[in-house]
């Protein structure tokens, strides 16, 4: 019985295709006409399909094209739009490149660019062509460009042994994997080495060259069939990609997963670029890992320089990078492996010495021998190596490692010489010993090693019958001879162990703390100042330089911070650090985005975009960024983005504070304008219409008390004018306070009369001291303060209650009070009277008035050098005091014509 047919709902896209689709809806087009060598009509072949196009109205633009004088190509220009090239100055010459400023200021519909793997002059944009053509893909403009297959970058050590000619310029495969359309432009080797005989290709003399050296029958045929080889791959890729996007059912391949384990030899390369090719051909994502043993190899600065290269070409090719500490290098191998389902493991053949033979299994061996269920693919280096039953270390390694242990046997060998002029000593070779493990627990396992060997000729030709040679004439001697260079080689290797083993621990540990610190010190910054000096510090002492710290204020990056200070930038620094913010990708030094740039860049991203960017300048002058450097980089930034979104977002919920808070004390000043003033205007217009309604039929006393009632309204309306205008003149510094000689007795006087008038139902005492002196401030204002404090005693006590105004002298000082006899004012509530629109509860509500005259009191007063507080309670419990203290000036001088004082 047939298997029931999968239904049409079942039947989806793959999510991941549609993903990949989706993202490229916005993006240009990349067509290549990819070609198996130069001249086959690559740019011709372009050309005439873009006259094609043009033909039809597309906006057809030239970027660049180099026709190398083929009359044939240049007709192809005429009636096509041709861009400028931008002028490089380099090395005294102007080189004319391809400007794209310019053409993503144009935004053809369709661009052309000749030559994709043409590497830029320094100091463009871009180290290499195709970053500028992915630069205007991005921008949504479609793109034809040119490419022979030697050019790609997993291919150039095939074509070497080919052809015999090192590639130099190369393009990574990931780009030509997201081209959407690749056209081979192909041409029999026969006819190509005719076109070259007949000048079309290279000038006659370069032509002759090219023939004996590049283009041979053979060279050619094998270039041909990478070619068509790489665009059938291609093809498939595109099948599988449709049927994933259409859902089309079919004979699925299974997932294949490649891991390639990166060395630190020069043969990593090599092993790197063929696993590449291994999963171009399988179609399937690969790993490049880097394992880092706990006890570090004695490798030196070049081998760690060569793995790091090895690593950044995998990155290249598209391989995820992966870095892995371990003591047992086979088994991290075999377990990171089983733990990302990894189905191939590539490794080189390991060229291990005789001695490490003896020690046990190379690499190679013991991963085919313990990977039960993963294949395992050993590449074989180009040439086999030769033979050697030891492989020193590098030169620098070994010149240390010589002298440090010729200098401890040295004096081992003195020390033995002496001592046995003084005793006989049966074991001098302890002293031996003794030397090779300072050896080893100072400078490591080289050293004790190379002690070793010293310490077994040195004991021999010294101290062993007969001495002064390295004959043995008993045989028990040679015995304790060997078994001394066995023991202090087994202990020294142990004791050298030892200490790189605490060396690394050391060197991981200060990097753990540096960590730990780091991140404590941004959880206690409170600002965003505080965040930006840590990172940069840290940031520098991570690359042992400098470091600066950028970030967007809206409308640009602007430098907030640097280790040491920084303010300014040079031009091509400031282009890379806007380049890593717009892209989010690093930009500057180590990359191929204006690697001339003095600082590398990185962008502080975050879950809505980047904040900004931080650049790191190294004092060491490398070519390239540390792994363990770079993954440090990356904790800081991860670490610092964070610590910037919370304190941004502290920022933000200030601000948002801050406008909750200003929206209710508007509200409540609208509510107690609206109050105050509704109230008086209410009588006002109560009273008007009844005089206008009734006029000459109300009593005469009953007019003049609505008369009065109109004035008194009216004042009070007045004054909260008054005192709103006050206020805003003198928060806004508007409020002249002149400094002029001032009887404050009469400014007393004067409020207190003005006082009565306004609130005639209160009863005020006013006393006043005997020989008061003059100060200095505006007398207007002083009588306006005590004015307030009277308007402000009025509002709380009983009608029947007492104001009292003292005005007295103490010493420097001329002190005025007001005192009411009210309830008084609590504790938490005097604090707040100076404060713009509090007002102290009674009853069920508030006093009634702005809530302002006390707060244009204390301005005032402070205006005039003077200070304003309150006392409460006053006497017996009960009632308020506020006190102000103005200062006593040295006193004017009597005028002699009896004129006054002046």
């Amino acid at each position: 019985m047939p298997a029931p047919s999968q239904s049409s709902d079942e039947r989806r896209p793959s999510p991941k295709a549609l993903l990949e689709l989706a993202g490229k809806e916005n993006a240009g087009k990349l067509k290549v006409f990819l070609g198996a060598a130069p001249g086959v009509g690559k740019t011709y072949a372009m050309l005439g399909s873009a006259r094609a196009q043009k033909a039809e109205g597309v906006d057809v633009v030239v970027g660049v094209v180099e026709t190398h004088g083929r009359s044939e190509t240049a007709a192809l220009l005429e009636g096509l739009e041709v861009l400028a090239r931008r002028p490089v100055a380099y090395r005294n010459r102007t080189l004319m490149e391809f400007d794209v400023d310019a053409a993503l200021a144009r935004k053809p519909e369709l661009l052309l660019v000749d030559e994709f793997a043409h590497t830029n002059a320094p100091g463009s944009l871009h180290a290499k062509r195709y970053q500028d053509v992915e630069e205007i893909l991005r921008a949504g403009v479609d793109v034809w460009t040119t490419l022979n297959i030697q050019h790609l970058e997993s291919l150039t050590d095939v074509v070497e042994r080919i052809t015999g000619v090192t590639v130099r310029e190369t393009v990574p495969d990931k780009v030509i994997e997201r081209a959407d359309e690749i056209v081979v432009v192909d041409l029999p080797p026969d006819e190509l080495i005719e076109r070259l005989h007949e000048g079309k290709v290279y000038l006659p003399e370069n032509a002759r060259r090219a023939i004996d050296q590049f283009f041979k029958p053979g060279n050619l045929t094998a270039l041909r069939e990478l070619a068509l080889r790489r665009t059938a791959d291609r093809v498939d890729e595109k099948m599988l990609a449709h049927l994933r996007q259409s859902a089309i059912e079919g004979a699925w391949p299974t997932a294949e997963r490649l891991l390639v384990c990166v060395g630190s030899d020069e043969f990593s390369e090599k092993v790197v670029r063929t696993a590449s090719r291994m999963a171009a051909a399988l179609k399937s994502p690969w790993v490049a890992l880097q394992l880092q043993t706990i006890e570090p190899q004695a490798s030196g600065r070049n081998a760690r320089r060569r793995s790091e290269k090895a690593l950044r070409l995998a990155e290249r090719l598209g391989a995820d990078v992966v870095r892995v500490t371990g003591k047992d290098m086979v088994a991290e191998i075999l377990r990171y492996a089983r733990r990302n389902n990894i189905t191939q493991i590539v490794v080189g053949r390991s060229g291990s010495s005789w001695l490490s033979r003896l020690a046990g299994r190379s690499l190679s061996e013991a991963l085919i021998a313990d990977a039960k269920d993963i294949a395992v693919t050993v590449i074989a280096p180009d040439q086999p190596r030769a033979w050697r039953w030891w492989r020193p270390p590098e030169l620098p390694a070994l010149a240390n490692a010589f002298l440090s242990s010729s200098v401890a046997v040295a004096v081992a060998t003195l020390a033995g010489i002496g001592l046995s002029r003084l005793t006989p000593l049966p074991n001098v070779s302890l002293l031996y010993l003794l030397g090779v493990l300072g050896c080893a627990l100072r400078f490591g396992t080289g050293s004790a090693i190379s002690a070793s060997v010293l310490s077994f000729l040195a004991y021999n030709f010294f101290f062993i019958e007969p001495t002064l040679t390295f004959t043995v004439a008993k045989p028990h001697e040679l015995v304790s001879l060997f078994v001394l260079l066995a023991v202090a080689m087994i202990a020294g290797g142990l004791a050298g162990r030892l200490r790189e083993r605490t060396d690394a621990i050391f060197e991981r540990a200060i990097e753990t703390q540096a960590l730990y610190d780091f991140s404590r010190k941004l959880s206690g910054a409170g600002t965003l100042d505080d965040v930006i000096w840590t990172l940069a510090k840290q940031a520098a002492l991570t690359v042992k330089g400098s470091s600066i710290i950028l970030l967007h204020d809206g409308r640009d990056l602007a430098i907030r911070g640097g280790w040491p200070p920084e303010d300014t930038l040079p031009t091509a620094d400031w282009a890379a650090a806007r380049w890593a913010f717009r892209e989010g990708q690093p930009a500057g030094r180590f990359t191929g985005t204006m690697p001339n740039a003095r600082y590398h860049f990185r962008p502080l991203g975050s879950s809505d975009g980047p904040r900004g960017v931080m650049g790191v300048e190294p004092e060491d002058k490398d070519d390239h960024l540390p792994g363990a450097t770079e993954a440090a980089l990356q904790a800081l930034s991860d670490q610092a983005t964070i610590a910037l979104e919370r304190t941004l977002l502290v920022e933000e919920a200030a601000k948002s504070e801050a406008a909750i808070e200003s929206e209710r004390l508007r509200s409540a000043l609208l509510s107690s304008i609206s109050h105050d003033l509704r109230t008086p205007l209410s009588s006002i217009v109560g009273s008007v219409s009844s005089l206008r309604t009734l006029g000459e039929r109300i009593p005469k006393e009953d007019r003049a008390d609505l008369l009065m009632t109109i004035e008194e309204e009216a004042s009070r309306l007045s004054r909260f004018v008054s005192n709103l205008l006050d206020m805003t003149r003198l928060e806004a510094g508007a409020l002249d306070i002149r400094k002029d000689w001032v009887d404050i007795a009469d400014c007393a006087r004067g409020a207190v009369a003005r006082a009565q008038k306004s609130f005639p139902k209160r009863r005020t005492e006013l006393k006043l001291a005997a020989g008061l002196p003059l100060i200095r401030g505006d007398a207007a204002l002083l009588e306006q303060v005590v004015f307030n404090l009277l308007d402000n005693a009025d509002k709380y006590p009983g009608p029947a209650s007492v104001t009292q105004v003292s005005v007295a002298r103490a010493g420097n000082l001329v002190v005025l009070s007001v005192t009411d006899q009210g309830s008084g004012i609590p504790p938490d509530a005097q604090r707040r009277v100076f404060e713009k629109f509090y007002r102290v509860g009674h009853g069920d509500g508030r006093a009634p008035g702005t809530g302002l005259g006390l707060s244009i009191c204390e301005g005032i007063v402070k205006g005039m050098g003077g200070s304003i507080r309150v006392e409460s309670p006053a006497s017996g419990g009960m009632g308020t005091r506020i006190v102000v203290e103005l200062p006593i000036p040295a006193q004017p001088a009597e005028d002699p014509s009896g004129g006054g004082a002046k």
